[in-house]
């Protein structure tokens, strides 16, 4: 009896996709992105991407900041590349024609109904082990924000809410009013 034989996928694969598919490269499995996003889902991006742009313009700052969809291959030697909502990259040697290699400085995602697990579970530990410095997850269902954030290779958690103002680790003087949001 032979055992079925599980495709492995690669980088090659993920760039060769219609261009009307989005996926994200996991450890060598394709996971496709099947609805679109929620109106809500969509103003918490341009939100938090106008108020993090303005930002670091107004401080001439180095880092740059991409709304999905955006590639971040977070090694170099493996079959992982991911679509976060809001990459921050401050090394801009990472910055490639196809997106990021390496870990981003700040990644935020906004939870999306039926894929909860996939921010919570999965791309938290993905981040984790990649070294991204500031992890945030947006749940708009549940109006709260996790922040997460590196120290000594483990990432430490807060809860927020709708209501909070919150303060971006990564920087040391961006506080994100989440109630000024024009949500």
């Amino acid at each position: 009896m032979s055992l079925a034989h599980v495709k492995i996928y690669t980088e090659d694969d993920y760039y060769n996709l219609p261009e009307n598919i989005r996926a994200e490269l996991i450890e060598g499995n394709l996971i496709y992105n099947q609805a679109a996003p929620s109106r809500i889902h969509q103003t918490i991006l341009g939100e938090l991407h106008t108020v993090i742009n303005n930002y670091i313009k107004s401080k001439g700052g180095s880092c740059r900041i991409y709304p999905a969809p955006f590639a971040v291959k977070l090694w170099e030697d493996r079959k992982t590349i991911v679509e976060p909502d809001i990459s921050i990259i401050c090394d801009r040697n990472k910055l490639t024609d196809r997106g990021c290699t390496g870990a981003p400085d700040w990644i935020i995602e906004i939870v999306s109904p039926g894929n909860s697990s996939h921010d919570y579970v999965l791309k938290l530990n993905l981040y984790a082990e990649a070294g991204v410095r500031e992890y945030w997850i947006v749940d708009p269902a549940k109006k709260s924000i996790f922040v997460y954030y590196l120290e000594q290779g483990h990432f430490n958690a807060e809860a927020h809410s709708f209501h909070d103002s919150i303060k971006a680790n990564i920087y040391e003087d961006l506080t994100i009013n989440f109630s000024e949001l024009d949500l």
